[in-house]
């Protein structure tokens, strides 16, 4: 079971208030401001600064 749409839809970066997207592997949710990638881990996306990674693309 993936992120739903409706948590896809309210979910914001927790750093700079931005919408996430889910990223093409389906294993994180980038912010297109920051571009910090958050990880999902069972299916629950973990929106904490510090698990995040930049993404440098």
């Amino acid at each position: 079971m993936a992120v739903s749409q409706e948590l896809l839809d309210i979910l914001v970066c927790p750093l700079c208030k931005e919408r996430v997207t889910l990223t093409p592997d389906g294993q994180g949710l980038k912010c297109g401001k920051c571009r910090r990638v958050f990880p999902i881990q069972d299916d629950i996306p973990v929106m904490l600064v510090d698990e995040a990674r930049i993404d440098p693309e």
